[in-house]
């Protein structure tokens, strides 16, 4: 059975910038930098133009992860799509990708599936990608983590705990086979469904008639409650530190290494401080976590895929190296993957 591994990467996030003092100049929102700064570690993020979708923002992404990995669109045997923010209800985003790339028009109809773990997305499809490969039944597996919460942002004071959290952003690799020693090591996944509305966004309810109320017109009518993402912060952040500190602490006995012959860690990018909480548990020292939410905010299922596109980009993620990604989030659901780059 081949091993598989990650055979190229690549990042993309737009190019508006959008600051702490931005979020109060041009939006009125009743928040400071220091404030955001000082509780999340987000100083700026970006959002993406009007029109454009997870589809299409992750299209450089997906062209740089193609370069690395040396292999052209054409040569896909799966997409696998992981997105918070899919164009619409359904279809999913991975049929649009698979069109914007042109697959469609030269013959080519690679499958595409979308994965819904929101935070967590990103290490459910490489358990995906991974398992494809080592069934044999894929040879280039497209696994792109791509997000647009802008669009979906209450941007004004009552939503400024979410909103300010939340940036664009789109990560791509191309899985693929690899010799025994390489590659992906070991991927543990775990849910907690008893805690699935501590972060939510319940928009539309198919458990109620009509799933979204009408007035006398048709037109539907939406609480801000359900219109707008809401989370129990505190209780979010308690869980993510724990699980993620216990995710981590599984590879490495399941293993047999220990956390400090981890060369580096990627971690998903929510909220810095709960970042910082994991390395003070475990003792990792900051010379080996690498960290972009300063710069983009929270990229959910983007946030693991870019910060292997740029760590590798910038020479600090190399070939040979330990690396450990973990993730916390909705659901909740929860992730870790040990890989040999």
């Amino acid at each position: 059975m081949p091993n598989a591994c990650i055979l190229g990467t690549g990042g993309h996030v737009p190019s508006e910038v959008v600051t702490n003092d931005d979020l109060v100049a041009r939006f009125g929102i009743d928040t400071t930098d220091k404030w955001i700064r000082s509780r999340t570690g987000v100083q700026e993020r970006r959002f993406a133009p009007e029109g454009v979708g997870p589809a299409a923002l992750c299209l450089p992404a997906v062209e740089a992860a193609l370069v690395r990995a040396d292999c052209e669109a054409s040569d896909l045997d799966l997409i696998v799509f992981c997105t918070l923010s899919p164009e619409h209800a359904f279809p999913g985003s991975g049929v649009y990708l698979q069109a914007l790339l042109g697959l469609p028009d030269r013959g080519h109809h690679v499958p595409a599936i979308d994965i819904r773990n929101q935070c967590a997305g990103f290490l459910y499809g490489l358990s995906h990608a991974v398992a494809m490969v080592q069934a044999g039944m894929a040879q280039r597996v497209l696994l792109v983590g791509s997000e647009v919460h802008s669009a979906a942002l209450d941007l004004s004071t009552r939503g400024r705990t979410v909103a300010s959290l939340f940036g664009d952003g789109a990560g791509a690799v191309v899985v693929g086979p690899c010799e025994a020693g390489q590659g992906v090591r070991r991927i543990v996944l775990g849910a907690d469904g008893r805690h699935a509305d501590a972060l939510r966004q319940d928009v539309w309810d198919m458990r109620r008639r009509p799933f979204v109320a009408v007035d006398a017109e048709g037109r539907g009518v939406i609480p801000p409650e359900a219109l707008w993402a809401q989370m129990d912060g505190p209780f979010v952040f308690r869980h993510a530190v724990e699980r993620m500190a216990e995710v981590l602490r599984a590879l490495c006995a399941a293993e047999g290494v220990a956390v400090g012959d981890i060369d580096l860690f990627l971690f998903h990018q929510a909220n810095k401080r709960i970042n910082q909480a994991v390395q003070r548990m475990l003792d990792i020292d900051d010379a080996r976590v690498v960290h972009n939410i300063e710069r983009y905010g929270n990229t959910t299922a983007a946030t693991i895929p870019l910060l292997m596109a740029e760590a590798e980009r910038d020479g600090v993620l190399r070939r040979g190296m330990t690396v450990a990604a973990v993730a916390f989030g909705s659901g909740f659901t929860w992730g870790g993957a040990l890989i040999t780059w």
